[in-house]
């Protein structure tokens, strides 16, 4: 079916745009907080970039994915998998269920599972909407870019207010020189310092590009390894439990048990709870965005304040 007659799905990554938001707001040390000192400042800017995305991509169904606790069948495989994170900071931890909320309230399901992480539900959800419909993937994490396909497009956030770089198969092999599944290749040879998993120690991403670009995959390459330079031979030796478990930690699942159909995530902002919210939020400011005011050809037209 086209995209015409079934729509665009947007998944958004709701843990990638509250971190940036929050950031961007605090870096200056002031934290936007309400009367009674509830800190909003991360949920302000989630709403900017969302209706931002919104009005760039105009999606006909929205769906929020969320992590839902540090535990996945990750740190089980691997007990160091993201044991180098920092904790939150105070001031963002109210809002991570308070965001969930103001999605709730523009009428956008929010998705999550314990022991799978966000990108794991998204992943389930583009191949499950990618069947029928277009899907935008909206995040800022590249590892994202492992579910492109025909009808899967990963829109990664970059710095700064309405930047995107949008990757369709094309583009991924223009830009990155990968195809999708190469992107699970990759992290298992040069692994992931923000993950906190090593791939193959001594292979970067220079290195790494090359063999995958010679031999295609890991199965390729292991195939040939008689065939590579001693030292990078010996380093893969060394190290192939390692890189098949690094490889495995990459890739997203896409066949997390959750559900959402096209009619649940059907975008249809609900303006009356939302400006509730606003209001009981102090969010006077950001009431421009729900007010749905049209241009002569019927698109929303959205004013944003530039985030810090």
């Amino acid at each position: 079916m086209s995209a015409e007659t079934t729509g665009r799905v947007m998944l958004v990554d709701g843990m990638a745009l509250l971190f940036r938001a929050f950031y961007a707001t605090s870096y200056g040390g002031y934290i936007r907080k309400t009367k009674a000192g509830l800190p909003t400042n991360a949920v302000y800017g989630f709403l900017q970039y969302f209706f931002d995305a919104v009005s760039t991509f105009e999606p006909s169904h929205v769906v929020c994915c969320w992590d839902m606790g540090k535990g996945t069948f990750r740190t089980e495989k691997y007990s160091g998998y993201k044991s180098n994170r920092i904790e939150a900071p105070l001031e963002l931890i109210p809002q991570f269920e308070l965001v969930k909320e103001v999605v709730a309230e523009l009428g956008v399901p929010n998705i999550g599972l314990v022991g799978f992480e966000a990108d794991d539900c998204i992943g389930t959800l583009a191949s499950y909407f990618s069947e029928e419909s277009e899907v935008y993937v909206l995040t800022g994490d590249h590892d994202m870019l492992q579910l492109v396909n025909d009808s899967v497009k990963v829109v990664i956030m970059k710095k700064g207010r309405s930047n995107y770089k949008v990757y369709d198969l094309a583009e991924l092999l223009e830009d990155k020189g990968l195809t999708p599944l190469q992107v699970i290749d990759l992290k298992g040879f040069m692994g992931d310092t923000s993950d906190n998993y090593p791939g193959v120690k001594g292979i970067g991403e220079k290195t790494a590009l090359k063999l995958l670009t010679e031999y295609r995959t890991v199965e390729g390459v292991i195939e040939n390894l008689h065939l590579l330079p001693k030292g990078v031979r010996a380093k893969i030796e060394a190290d192939l439990e390692m890189l098949h478990l690094s490889r495995d930690l990459a890739q997203i699942r896409c066949d997390v048990p959750i559900a959402c159909t096209l009619a649940e995530c059907l975008w249809e902002l609900q303006r009356e709870t939302a400006a509730r919210k606003f209001e009981e939020l102090e969010f006077g400011s950001l009431m421009h965005l729900i007010a749905g005011v049209k241009d002569e050809r019927g698109i929303v037209q959205i004013e944003l304040g530039d985030l810090g």
